[in-house]
C-alpha cells in the first residue's frame, strides 16, 4: 500500500466521525493499539526535542524500508504520532521523503491542535524525515562502495 493509499484511508476513517471529541478519542485509541516500544529504546537520544509532552521515536532499516516506533507520555500525542507511523513506517527512505502528507490537514487535525501539540507534531516529522535521510545517505555510501572505480 502507498502512503497516498494509506492517507486516503485515514481521512476516509476521520470522515465518519463529525465531532472533534470522537476524532480526539479515535486517536487516543490508536495511540492504545500500537506496538509498545521496548524500554531499550526509550533513552534520552531517541526523545524528541520540541514536543511539550515526552516523545521518544526509534527507526530501524529493513529490506530498505524503514520502521518506526514510538511512545508518549500524552495520550493525543501518542495517538497523534501513531498516525504518522501508520502513514510513513515501511516505506523506503525516498518515499518518506517525498512524501506530501496531505491527510494532517485533510483530517483538520492542524486546526484542532493546539500550537503546542501542533509544535510537537511538527517535530516529529522532522525527526521521522531526519531518519529516512540518514538511511538514504547511508543506502547511498553503499551504492558507492560498490561501484567499480576508473582509473
Amino acid at each position: 500500500m502507498t502512503i497516498n493509499d494509506i492517507q486516503d484511508e485515514i481521512i476516509e476513517e476521520f470522515s465518519e466521525l463529525d465531532d472533534w471529541l470522537d476524532r480526539y478519542q479515535m486517536l487516543i485509541d490508536l495511540g492504545n493499539e500500537q506496538e509498545p516500544m521496548p524500554e531499550e529504546h526509550k533513552t534520552e537520544e531517541n526523545l524528541i526535542e520540541g514536543c511539550q509532552s515526552r516523545v521518544w521515536l526509534w527507526a530501524e532499516e529493513r529490506d530498505g524500508n524503514v520502521f518506526f516506533l514510538a511512545e508518549s507520555d500524552a495520550l493525543i500525542v501518542k495517538g497523534i504520532v501513531a498516525l504518522l507511523i501508520r502513514v510513513l513506517s515501511g516505506h523506503t527512505p525516498q518515499e518518506i521523503l517525498d512524501a506530501d502528507l496531505y491527510f494532517i490537514d485533510a483530517i483538520g487535525l492542524h486546526e484542532h491542535l493546539s500550537p503546542t501539540r501542533s509544535n510537537g507534531l511538527r517535530a516529529m516529522l522532522k525527526q521521522m524525515l531526519a531518519y529516512a535521510l540518514a538511511y538514504k545517505t547511508i543506502e547511498e555510501s553503499k551504492e558507492q562502495e560498490t561501484l567499480p572505480l576508473s582509473l
